[in-house]
């Protein structure tokens, strides 16, 4: 992408929540939708959606709004799900098997290919017709299947390391769900879903709006 046309990040964040309204919004046999419209489902405003999709070149026509199966297909190709991704798992725990059972992970054009894991109990089992494979094996296994994206749902004493070897082994992307901040080459797309981060977030929230209440009961005794 043209370094002049580089997108925010905070717009790429907003993308994957358009994708969702807008798949909503079909299965409810909406077939055109205005910004203003838009903006009342989804929480942005009016303005926002439209600079967001300008980004991108714009969808819309002045006096129809947008056609909702169009930006829902666009919206697809601009979070690249026009592709399929090859897929691996590292961690056989409870985060692995969750996302290992996620229905929709298919839909997304993600190809779980296997699951590895150092538990001699678990190797050999099976998840939806994908087997969990000894975590010994999967150097030689990223050398064969030119895997995409690797998912760390391990310990935080050997993310890094499992890391390590999906970067050697040539993946593209790194989705974290390991309590801690790895490391990985500029070139490597990394996310991290840090599960404690969000509930700590929620708790501050949450208590924030009790103060906030307590302060309006006392104001209005």
């Amino acid at each position: 992408m043209d370094k002049k046309k580089r997108i925010s990040m905070a717009v790429i964040k907003r993308m994957p929540r358009y994708y969702r309204h807008l798949a909503e919004l079909l299965r409810n046999d909406v077939d055109r939708i205005s910004s203003k419209e838009l903006s009342e489902k989804i929480g942005f405003t009016a303005s926002q959606i439209r600079q967001d999709f300008n980004n991108f070149g714009g969808f819309g026509q002045q006096g129809y709004g947008y056609n909702v199966r169009e930006l829902f297909t666009e919206t697809g190709k601009i979070l690249g799900l026009d592709k399929s991704y090859k897929t691996v798992i590292v961690g056989a725990g409870n985060i692995g098997q969750a996302i290992a059972n996620y229905t929709r992970f298919d839909k997304f054009g993600f190809d779980l290919k296997a699951i590895f894991d150092a538990n001699p109990k678990l190797i050999g089992l099976q998840i939806r017709d994908v087997e969990i494979l000894d975590i010994d094996l999967m150097d030689e296994f990223l050398t064969k299947n030119q895997i995409d994206i690797g998912i760390i749902c391990v310990p935080t004493s050997v993310a890094q390391k499992a890391v390590d070897t999906l970067v050697r082994g040539g993946v593209k992307g790194v989705w974290n769900f390991a309590p801690i901040d790895i490391q990985v080459p500029k070139e490597i797309a990394l996310e991290s879903v840090h599960l404690s981060d969000s509930l700590l977030t929620l708790v501050y929230l949450m208590n924030d709006k009790v103060k906030e209440r307590e302060k309006k009961e006392k104001k209005s005794k």
